[in-house]
């Protein structure tokens, strides 16, 4: 029973020995040039003044003045405040620490900076034992690459992140994001952005909205999902605005040597007199370049359209010249159809293995198609209808002036009949192509514009 007794009173001992050291450790000491003390509401307290030092394990803190809570074990600050914890130094006006949690506070501006980045902000706390810092109110950080800016931010300095909330923006040498909230890695530069996302390039007068964003830095990678919508403002030749509009439900940028932005999933491009949709599109920035094409599994293609007429293909490359479109190649399954706009359901058609469409400062100029060329083509006669030409070649030229078809030109076995009006008119339907289709959704830009009516300006 003894040796029992003996047992307990050594696990009571080391016990209490534990507890005496960690509480030691975690005393604060303070010391400065005067002290006085009193005692209020029971409560033992301390002023010191001038030069004033307060230390516990690692943290060093210096102000003008204190007033340290002696049963609280805490310490509020007034005057050229700093705390310092290893290469962490927080300086304010005036603050409050609390030495049994290890964590300084302040609601008189403060900023913060570890040699790598600054941080300031209205209010704060700075948790010394976890290194996090939560800021409120005014909220920038600012480091050699970027600065962000926000409502409320959680730095993490062990991680070198910071989880933002409320009007978040962030900038760099390349880009603008804004976004409700937003994770930034500051060593790698990346960010994850979540709703009412908009991201710039303000050299390029280029926009992308969307609901998440994705920006890793070092990959040159960029994705945005939650219906995506790309805004790009140029200008024409005689001063005009010409917008490019693209809506999809992913996009992607890569920013590598071809550096080209991917469209997937309902994709929509309006520019201009062309717009365009399919299901893939790929953007070659430094090409001038558009692509879309129709995959192995895809049932329709990609359809585009331009002024009065449709055209389709497996694969189709549009060729810009700085802001004016200048060719589009079609291959495969190619189709063109014109509607005659003064004339219900009489439309010129034409299908071969591949078309090509050049065009002027005025409009389309020629129309070259190769490959089993089959056409149909309305008449007119001083602007009144005067039946159609159905034809067949291994190449077709087509030229237009203002607009307007004014020869054609077959090669390499042609072949064509005439029909004349009185078995033409009323019967317009029975005259199309074995691959004639008209689709009804082509874009609209009012509709494709309400995406953004409500977003905020980025600019």
């Amino acid at each position: 029973m003894k040796n029992i007794i003996k047992f307990f009173l050594l696990l009571l001992i080391l016990f209490f020995s534990n507890s005496f050291a960690q509480n030691k450790n975690d005393l604060v000491t303070v010391v400065g040039d005067s002290l006085t003390g009193k005692i209020v509401d029971g409560q033992n307290i301390r002023e010191i003044f001038g030069n004033v030092v307060i230390t516990q394990g690692e943290t060093i803190i210096t102000c003008n003045k204190a007033v340290q809570y002696m049963q609280k074990n805490e310490v509020e600050l007034f005057g050229d405040v700093e705390v310092n914890q290893d290469t962490v130094k927080l300086i304010t006006d005036a603050g409050y620490y609390y030495g049994n949690d290890n964590i300084a506070f302040s609601d008189t501006g403060l900023i913060m900076y570890d040699g790598h980045m600054i941080l300031a902000a209205m209010n704060g706390y700075y948790y010394l034992d976890e290194e996090k810092a939560y800021l409120y109110e005014d909220v920038k950080l600012v480091d050699m690459v970027s600065t962000l800016t926000s409502n409320q931010l959680t730095y993490y300095q062990g991680e070198d992140k910071a989880v933002s909330v409320g009007d978040v923006k962030i900038i760099d040498s390349t880009s603008t994001i804004i976004a409700d909230s937003l994770i930034h890695f500051r060593t790698s530069g990346d960010s994850y952005a979540f709703f009412n996302v908009q991201i710039s390039d303000a050299q390029n007068d280029l926009t992308i909205y969307g609901d998440t964003l994705v920006d890793l830095k070092k990959e040159k990678y960029t994705k945005i999902t939650g219906r995506p919508f790309l805004v790009q403002i140029d200008t024409t030749a005689d001063g005009l605005l010409d917008t490019l509009l693209l809506s999809a439900g992913l996009l992607e940028s890569v920013s590598d040597s071809v550096s080209k932005l991917i469209a997937t999933d309902s994709v929509k491009i309006m520019r201009g007199a062309f717009s365009s949709f399919n299901s893939n599109s790929v953007l070659f920035r430094n090409e001038d370049r558009i692509l879309t094409f129709r995959k192995e599994n895809e049932k329709e293609p990609p359809i585009l359209w331009y002024e009065n007429s449709q055209l389709i293909g497996d694969t189709v490359n549009i060729y810009l010249d700085g802001n004016r479109l200048e060719h589009i190649d079609i291959d495969k399954n190619a189709v063109l159809i014109s509607v005659h706009e003064e004339m219900e359901f009489r439309f010129d058609q034409i299908s071969g293995d591949k078309i090509q469409l050049f065009f002027g400062e005025e409009g389309l100029k020629r129309t070259n198609v190769k490959g089993s060329v089959l056409s149909i083509y309305y008449m007119f006669d001083e602007d009144e209808p005067n039946g159609l030409i159905k034809s067949s070649a291994d190449r077709t030229d087509l030229i237009f002036d203002n607009k307007k078809l004014v020869d054609v030109r077959l090669y390499g076995s042609p072949a064509s009949e005439y029909h004349p009006e009185n078995l033409v008119e009323g019967k317009e339907k029975e005259f199309t192509l074995p691959t004639f289709i008209l689709y009804e959704n082509r874009p609209d830009k009012k509709e494709m514009l309400k995406r953004i009516s409500n977003s905020k300006s980025i600019f």
